[in-house]
């Protein structure tokens, strides 16, 4: 799905992407050049297992995305070239969630306790 992301300091610095959405990755990941190129920094280092089962350290930093209307921050992982994944956290900050059977993005119902 399309999406847009900014610099939360810069806005207009921004730009267009197209994500896969994966329910098995925690964070999103986009290429490292992407993010850098709008002017995110990282602001810690985590360790991730891959899901080749390696185990790698990488940079996260934080981005605005929009996708249909909604927006949101988001934390992102500074990836390698051509990785371009929405997360299940961006998705849960966004409202959205996966519909497994058509493979599509719909709105989730939220619970209020």
């Amino acid at each position: 799905m399309k999406a847009r992301i900014w610099n939360i300091d810069q806005p207009s610095r921004s730009a267009e992407v197209e994500l896969l959405a994966d329910t098995g990755a925690i964070y999103t990941v986009l290429p490292a050049s992407l993010l850098r190129s709008i002017g995110v920094e990282p602001v810690t280092k985590r360790r991730f297992r891959l899901a080749d089962n390696r185990v790698a350290e990488r940079d996260v930093g934080f981005v605005g995305i929009e996708i249909r209307g909604a927006r949101s921050y988001t934390p992102v992982v500074f990836g390698e070239e051509g990785v371009y994944l929405l997360g299940v956290v961006t998705l849960e900050e966004l409202g959205l969630e996966v519909d497994p059977v058509k493979g599509v993005l719909r709105p989730m119902e939220l619970l209020l306790m």
